[in-house]
């Protein structure tokens, strides 16, 4: 039975789904799916259109919002809304370390997480909107990742939808993973080098950080091991609006004078090691590249042979010159499974998905040229997640869809600018703007 129960100026719902782990053997195993369904407090009781939201990731729980925060207060004036956890995360049945092992190993474990993919959620989306609104069409709002479940959605079943919204999501509707990380490495170090025009002083510091990796062996009070690549990988903060700014004052308190010398401060470590923990998200590093893979082609860890041709992000060759520290973005690489306790058991299972050829196509091109749903997208320019040409083609591919092209928000404009994002997104799918 659902629960209901209330936060300030709203009214939640908890609900549950069970679902096909596999859609192509719907008699076969299942798994469950949870959902928080939320509408306004003074419009509990009336009949409201639907409005799903599909978080980003892969490998997030829908966002746990308190009352009308961000883009659910804009929503919740005319919608209903459904935050689902997608399959493997939040309160959905859960894929990690410490569930993995009920299938069996490796390679049992590798043919699960197959079923984790966008094709797969959007799939689930269907049977849970027949449950939900009765069969009646809903309007999806997808961001990042969510937004490739978006188009996947349009491509397999538009008749679900009413409308379509979505915020720096538009993938590449046929590039291989190779081809995005070949885009991304450039827009990282723009931001890389951005970031260093408003914090100069942030060249030495980072320089002087992964001097001290490369000179010593450091293991987070988690357990995790920071070495020079792993400090590197906090790049991943420059792709939202704040992140910068959070870079820098992680940076600047990394030190402490001790007895046997300067260390990394606790601070420092405390606050690294949770930037850096897969232990919350495993199944992002477990299907990360997977979400890019069509076809016979394997990924095959893109973002790490990719990072090959591009040396200037050496950290060695860095140091054994003038030049400044480069971080990187948001890539997995196969070394995070060894650094990082949450995900060495899962090391043999991410090297199998890795491996993995035989994709199904996510993305109809002749059905997206054909679409009649309403579709609007905010593509942020420069966005360091996903690549804005990329995301431009895609926006041609889709009859009809109308895209708002803004520098004013990164990758994150849906949290840091919500209302005013959803309300634009509405506008141009309406043809009110």
């Amino acid at each position: 039975m659902s629960a209901s129960y209330r936060q300030p100026g709203v009214v939640l719902t908890d609900r549950r789904f069970t679902v096909p782990l596999d859609h192509a053997d719907p008699a076969g195993e299942t798994i469950e799916l949870y959902a928080r369904e939320v509408v306004a407090g003074d419009k509990a009781h009336q009949e409201l259109p639907w409005l799903l939201y599909l978080q980003g990731g892969p490998g997030f729980g829908a966002h746990r919002f308190v009352g009308r925060q961000a883009w659910l207060g804009r929503a919740l004036q005319e919608f209903r809304v459904l935050l689902l956890d997608q399959r493997g995360t939040g309160h959905s049945t859960p894929a990690g370390r410490q569930t993995l092992p009920l299938r069996g190993g490796p390679a049992a474990q590798a043919a699960y997480l197959a079923h984790f993919r966008a094709d797969s959620i959007v799939r689930d989306c269907e049977l849970v909107r027949r449950e939900v609104t009765g069969g009646a069409p809903w309007t999806v709002l997808g961001q990042s990742f969510g937004g490739f479940c978006t188009v996947n959605y349009l491509s397999t079943a538009p008749e679900g939808l009413t409308a379509a919204l979505i915020a720096g999501g538009l993938p590449s509707l046929d590039a291989h993973a190779d081809d995005v990380y070949r885009a991304a490495y450039p827009r990282i170090e723009r931001k890389v080098t951005a970031h260093y025009a408003r914090y100069p002083q942030d060249v030495e510091r980072a320089r002087r950080i992964a001097g001290h990796l490369l000179d010593h062996d450091v293991v987070l009070p988690n357990g995790y091991r920071l070495t020079v690549e792993a400090f590197q990988s906090l790049g991943i903060l420059l792709g939202g609006g704040e992140g910068s700014h959070r870079l820098h004052f992680l940076l600047e308190e990394a030190f402490v004078r001790t007895p046997h010398g300067p260390e990394l401060s606790d601070a420092f470590q405390e606050e690294a090691q949770a930037l850096l923990s897969y232990a919350g998200h495993p199944l992002y590093a477990l299907v990360h590249e997977a979400i890019y893979g069509q076809g016979e082609r394997p990924t095959a860890w893109a973002a790490e042979r990719v990072r090959a041709e591009f040396p200037q992000f050496d950290a060695a060759k860095a140091l054994a010159g003038d030049g400044p520290l480069l971080f990187t973005g948001e890539c997995v690489y196969p070394w995070m499974f060894e650094t990082d306790p949450a995900l060495r058991p899962l090391r043999e299972t991410a090297g199998l998905l890795a491996a993995r050829t035989g994709w199904p196509r996510l993305y109809d091109p002749a059905r997206l040229a054909a679409n009649e749903v309403p579709v609007a997208a905010a593509v942020y320019h420069d966005d360091m997640y996903v690549d804005t040409a990329h995301s431009l083609e895609t926006a041609r591919a889709i009859r009809g869809l109308r895209t708002w092209v803004t520098d004013e928000f990164e990758h994150d404009g849906i949290r840091a600018g919500g209302p005013r994002v959803l309300d634009r997104l509405l506008a141009l799918a309406r043809d009110e703007a």
